[in-house]
């Protein structure tokens, strides 16, 4: 089983902790959000992974190099320029399409922690057939993904916008992205976009050509958002944190 962490990004939410430094490389408790993240992998049985990198990016691999890559096989994938989510994962097809198994993999944002439970994650992915398999949770967000009442995807809501349905349904759930996905490797085909594009938009375009992006549940569990500086803050005295692995 495969990953990618997504540690591309400028940080700008967490600055002036960026300026000199990568926002995987901000540390939570004496911990960088990136071995947080790889923690959380190893844990799971996931020992093939690749991150994205950008900002500072020889930072990141000298940190992994300097910690023997915390035991795993991780390969790197260098963006010159931003991609973002969904241009970044393209970028990176190849690592996934290598492996003959066609397993789907775990797709995890370098700043959100969480004790999310990935095993029955995969399992409603597996069962549900889905191209791709999104943690949500019931919560108050600026932007929302709309769902069915069989937690399929069928839309998106911005604050103070009118909501976007790509598929009618009698009724639709808003619920907030964890920033978590387990993804078919199927869908690197169907990623018709080049260069930089998000992955939300691209899942939607999906799902209303009748492509199965599903939500998992994740309201029993802990997850915090650690892109910026307040969360950051408040972290090191957040109590529901001291459950996460180490």
């Amino acid at each position: 089983m495969r990953a990618m962490i997504l540690a591309a990004g400028l940080g700008t939410r967490l600055r002036p902790l960026t300026n000199d430094r990568p926002k995987a490389l901000v540390e939570i408790n004496g911990r960088t959000l990136l071995e947080i993240t790889l923690a959380r992998l190893r844990g799971f049985g996931i020992s093939d992974v690749i991150i994205n990198v950008h900002h500072f990016a020889d930072m990141v691999v000298d940190y992994l190099n300097a910690h023997k890559n915390f035991g795993m096989r991780i390969a790197i994938s260098r963006e010159e320029t931003l991609l973002d989510t969904g241009g970044g994962l393209k970028q990176a097809a190849r690592f996934f399409l290598d492996d003959k198994s066609g397993e789907p993999f775990l797709l995890h944002n370098v700043d959100v922690i969480s004790n999310i439970d990935f095993q029955p994650m995969f399992e409603r992915h597996l069962e549900c057939d889905a191209l791709a398999t999104l943690a949500v949770q019931e919560r108050s967000s600026s932007r929302q993904l709309l769902f069915d009442k069989d937690n399929v995807l069928c839309g998106r809501r911005a604050e103070g916008d009118a909501p976007e349905i790509v598929h009618a349904v009698p009724q639709y759930y808003p619920l907030a992205f964890c920033g978590i996905h387990v993804i078919s490797p199927r869908i690197f085909p169907l990623l018709t976009q080049e260069g930089v594009f998000p992955i939300i938009p691209a899942y939607l375009r999906l799902a209303a050509q009748g492509e199965k992006i599903v939500g998992f549940r994740a309201d029993k569990y802990t997850w915090r958002d650690l892109g910026t500086l307040e969360n950051v803050s408040g972290s090191a005295t957040d109590p529901e944190l001291n459950v996460l692995p180490q």
